[in-house]
């Protein structure tokens, strides 16, 4: 695959593959509606595809295998997608029947790329959008706090780290929505990236 890189080769191409792996990984994690299926090696983005022996290819063995030593090089980028894929299974896990959770659409808006949803406490928010970034983004959430929980650009998983993961998120009044226990949540959301923040 593209990203075959290491780290001191990574170009924009690479970049841009594993910020979109990252990203329709958490969508569908954060959608499902029962179990997430990964196939063997794809949580780090394997160069290969699995092919046990079968008549088909001559009972090969050639591409019986897969190369778990990817994963375990630091030198090279598919650790960031298996890092980022524990993690990710880590914040689901957090939530208690997560399955059984109502997935609530906030907002989305195909010119601007942008999806975002909540379920249970964890709000999850897209910018699929390859070259724009948005500051002070609005959604109407329920009233509180938000602090990050996972951000697809972080630094630790190959991103580029645009946003300050530390800071807690306030929503802001708006006397139109006191009836609906509603505000706005307003977030720097950079392209290509996601982030899922939990209501405290």
């Amino acid at each position: 695959m593209y990203w075959h890189f290491a780290k001191k080769d990574i170009n924009g191409v690479a970049e841009r593959g594993i910020a979109l792996h990252k990203m329709i990984r958490l969508v569908t994690a954060g959608t499902i509606n029962g179990g997430y299926l990964n196939f063997m090696g794809n949580e780090f983005g394997h160069p290969e595809w699995i092919d046990f022996p079968r008549e088909g290819n001559g009972w090969s063995y050639k591409y019986a295998r897969r190369q778990w030593n990817l994963v375990d090089n630091h030198d090279l980028c598919y650790h960031w997608l298996g890092d980022f894929d524990q993690a990710m299974l880590k914040t689901i896990k957090s939530v208690r029947n997560f399955q059984n959770k109502p997935v609530v659409e906030i907002w989305h808006n195909d010119g601007d790329q942008v999806l975002a949803f909540m379920r249970g406490d964890l709000l999850f928010v897209f910018n699929f959008s390859p070259t724009q970034s948005f500051t002070d983004y609005g959604f109407l959430v329920p009233t509180g706090s938000y602090d990050v929980v996972l951000n697809t650009d972080a630094k630790e998983f190959g991103g580029f780290g645009f946003a300050d993961d530390s800071v807690t998120h306030f929503t802001n009044y708006d006397p139109l929505y006191v009836k609906d226990r509603k505000e706005w949540l307003k977030l720097y959301i950079p392209a290509r990236s996601a982030v899922v923040l939990k209501k405290n």
